[in-house]
């Protein structure tokens, strides 16, 4: 079993929209109190914005920027700024490929990460509004063979449970399938097998449960996700540039390749292709088009006069709906979840609402708004998370609402996000036994096991070693030999980082191996495989195939 949760899905998207919620806990600067008597008083504000001061902010982005990028190393970064429902500032820096000379412009599409759930969640409002569903319809009744693991809790789970991730599914849950090649209908099936904590009162973030309630309401449409989110969203907006397919992204000749840091630098490496979690991690998108959506959103749902979701329809999607971040202390304030928005106050007395978004191999991106403002920005990066995106839009906030930076931004989400790059398993970073109890004899582990959730495993002899494969993928790691019966082998892909290390523990009884449970599968104790078989006649116990 992990020991430790909060790393295991390193697609780390929740808790890194929930740095930026934590920015609720900054001091402000000192200002003369000033009260705005024309809004009525749960809106209204103590400190006051002095005139000029969102353009000072505006006009401080490049330095901004071009900072952050050289102390972080990104590669590339795009800045929009939206004030009173028109693009005001529009920008690319860097390159789209560390090493390649083609640069970023507003034009740049990127891989959006967990901004897609925001996005996507504008989209529901749209279907909310016309009357196709409700926020509060059981998705049972749009997708008749979803089912959770508690048969009242599967009749009863709305569109807006799983949006606002209070469900009672574990962080992060069909994650690790999808890493393994599952697709979407496969990893949705799954979700039923998983333990549940308690229904609407336990926050706890997924992408595949959002990813059915989208599902659903594109079923009640009659269209698939990609094309209802066009139809309905993009086109209306003239968001050109975006799309909820990876093929889209992918043949865009601007885009942005994804990067990830190793050593001093950041590097082209992996291409993540998030299709089977689409509508949670799924678009692609420009600056230039996330302006246009950053005014639909300040507009409540209207854009250049043109209602694209109703007013009551957006609003339950922005405002907050249950508590993702307890106060850690009585004199703190909360972080809260709408329906694929986060929501917070600031140290001024304002709302933000906002979202970061992740892929570990290769996006760092956010949005912020202030709603009274009718302000926002949205930066986006081609590097994995490290901070910046989210240093960029607080130093901004910062300079719009108090006329100064409160904090150095950066190290602040440098120092929250350093767990999410720290190697999981018990054995990760230790030193391998001096003197490890002798394995029994390969073939006695060699064969075919099945798990419920992870579907069929096979344990092959090959070259004098064991070899894991698992999943549609499928995935293939070698074993090396730690002590007595358990094994290991380094997990990759988006939830692994380096170094991480799982164990493959084996249970024997007589002299065969009877199941297995993989460290790296077991967080929610669905890790074990039962044995069903010995080795394939066509796998060598000798070696005479090649690693």
């Amino acid at each position: 079993m992990r020991t430790d949760k909060s790393r295991r899905r390193a697609t780390a998207s929740a808790r890194i929209s929930a740095l930026l919620l934590a920015a609720a806990l900054a001091s402000p600067v000192a200002a003369e109190v000033q009260f705005d008597t024309s809004r009525p008083p749960p809106e209204t504000v103590a400190l006051a914005i002095p005139k000029g001061q969102i353009d000072s902010a505006i006009g401080k982005l490049d330095d901004f920027a071009a900072a952050l990028m050289k102390r972080s190393g990104v590669p590339g970064m795009a800045v929009v700024v939206v004030h009173d429902g028109k693009t005001v500032y529009l920008k690319g820096f860097g390159v789209r490929k560390a090493g390649a000379p083609e640069t970023v412009d507003g034009d740049t599409v990127f891989q959006l990460a967990s901004l897609s759930k925001a996005v996507g969640a504008s989209v529901v409002a749209h279907e909310v509004g016309k009357g196709a569903v409700a926020w509060d319809t059981p998705v049972r009744t749009l997708l008749p063979w979803f089912a959770l693991k508690d048969p009242w809790v599967s009749e009863h789970v709305t569109v807006a449970d799983l949006y606002t991730h209070r469900s009672g599914l574990p962080d992060h849950a069909g994650d690790e399938l999808e890493d393994l090649g599952f697709d979407r209908r496969q990893i949705l099936e799954r979700l039923k097998l998983l333990p549940l904590a308690p229904f609407r009162i336990s926050y706890a973030y997924t992408n595949f449960g959002l990813t059915a309630a989208a599902e659903g309401v594109a079923a009640a449409a009659g269209k698939d996700w990609a094309s209802l989110s066009d139809d309905v969203l993009y086109k209306p907006l003239g968001m050109s540039a975006t799309s909820s397919r990876f093929s889209d992204y992918i043949a865009r000749a601007n885009r942005a390749v994804p990067h990830v840091r190793e050593g001093d630098a950041f590097v082209a490496k992996y291409q993540r292709e998030p299709d089977a979690q689409s509508p949670a991690g799924g678009v692609s998108s420009s600056a230039r088009d996330m302006g246009r959506w950053l005014a639909f959103v300040l507009g409540e749902g209207t854009f250049d006069g043109q209602e694209i979701a109703p007013a009551a329809a957006l609003l339950p999607a922005v405002t907050g709906q249950i508590v993702s971040s307890p106060s850690a202390t009585p004199a703190a304030r909360p972080g809260l979840y709408g329906h694929g928005f986060g929501v917070s106050v600031a140290p001024s007395g304002r709302v933000v609402i906002s979202h970061s978004g992740a892929f570990m191999l290769g996006a760092g991106t956010t949005f912020a708004m202030l709603p009274s403002e009718k302000l926002g920005i949205a930066v986006l990066t081609n590097a994995q998370p490290v901070g910046a995106a989210e240093a960029l839009a607080m130093q901004f906030m910062d300079f719009v609402e108090f006329g100064a930076i409160t904090r150095d931004w950066f190290a602040a989400y440098g120092a929250l996000m350093a767990p999410f790059y720290k190697p999981l398993g018990v054995l990760a970073g230790q030193p391998a036994p001096a003197q490890p109890e002798p394995a029994r004899t390969l073939d006695a582990y060699a064969g075919t096991y099945a798990n419920p959730y992870f579907g069929p495993a096979t344990i092959r002899v090959e070259d004098g070693r064991l070899v894991l494969t698992v999943g549609p993928k499928p995935v293939r790691a070698p074993l090396g030999h730690w002590s007595g019966d358990t094994f290991t082998f380094a997990p990759s892909g988006e939830s692994a980082p380096p170094g991480s290390l799982s164990e493959v523990t084996f249970a024997v009884k007589g002299k065969s191996a009877t199941a297995m449970t993989v460290e790296f599968f077991n967080e929610a104790g669905l890790g074990t495989f039962t044995r069903q078989a010995p080795a394939p006649k066509d796998a060598p116990s000798k070696a005479t195939r090649h690693k």
